[in-house]
């Protein structure tokens, strides 16, 4: 537990969000602004902000009168949020809780993205997908396409009893079979997912099922060549890249947690 907490303190996710608690709770009990003041000023640095905000959607600075308007709106905006304030209507609103709620989910999906992992990290996620990165590795494999409708275990239990694998699945423009085929060459096909979650131990089994970019399939790989043991100077950039998009979910849970674990929740009549 101790070096699961050592291991995220680390994360720069899980700095950000807890930076955005804080401030959260600023806000929460400052309302940001305070809707009983009448005075709104709009200073140097609010029309910078409002004319970069321009430039940055149509490629130009305003004109004056340009930015004339866009104060006006600005100001009309502020006044509506006070007023708003003033009257409550952003207290138990469902759709601002979801608005809130997204805008943080994007920031920290933005934040964990760009997240620098350790060496030692891509060491070890190289070691453990080796052949997957080495050179002059090569599969040769069937697939049935199943779609995102039908069931895997009806599908395998026919095939355990002889069906012709031909006779199963749902058609779909992709390759049945590709036969001393490179990675780069599989993951043109179906997506780099598709290459990471193939078995290449199970030599002529159906497995499955395996999930490429147009939905589930079983593979049945028949010949597997490993290949060189690759060096991560040589791969790096594939194996970060491959690293970030398989753990970006679970990192993002584990960050959130240690949020979660700060705070006591209590649900009424449920033991």
């Amino acid at each position: 537990m101790a070096d699961r907490w050592r291991t995220l303190a680390r994360e720069p996710l899980v700095h950000f969000l807890i930076a955005g608690l804080i401030l959260f709770l600023i806000i929460g009990r400052s309302g940001g602004v305070d809707p009983a003041s009448r005075t709104i000023l709009i200073d140097e640095g609010q029309i910078a902000r409002i004319s970069a905000s321009w430039e940055q959607t149509w490629q130009r600075p305003p004109t004056a009168d340009e930015l004339d308007s866009l104060i006006d709106g600005f100001i009309r905006e502020e006044i509506y949020y006070r007023e708003a304030l003033r009257m409550g209507l952003d207290q138990d609103d469902t759709v601002i809780r979801r608005r809130l709620r997204s805008k943080m989910e994007f920031l920290a999906r933005a934040s964990v993205e760009t997240t620098a992992p350790e060496e030692a990290v891509l060491q070890q996620w190289l070691s453990d997908h080796a052949a997957l990165y080495a050179p002059g590795a090569a599969m040769s494999f069937d697939q049935i396409y199943l779609g995102n409708e039908m069931e895997p275990e009806p599908v395998l239990a026919q095939l355990q009893q002889g069906t012709d694998p031909a006779d199963v699945g749902t058609p779909i423009s992709l390759p049945r079979s590709m036969t001393d085929a490179s990675r780069a060459e599989i993951a043109r096909q179906f997506g780099e997912g598709f290459v990471q979650a193939i078995d290449t131990d199970q030599i002529g089994e159906w497995q499955g099922p395996v999930s490429s970019g147009f939905g589930q399939h079983l593979v049945r790989v028949t010949a597997h060549q490993a290949g060189d043991p690759p060096q991560l100077a040589d791969v790096r950039q594939r194996v970060e890249n491959d690293w970030r998009s398989a753990t970006l979910a679970e990192r993002e849970e584990q960050a959130f947690a240690i949020l979660r674990d700060a705070y006591s929740i209590e649900i009424e009549g449920v033991d």
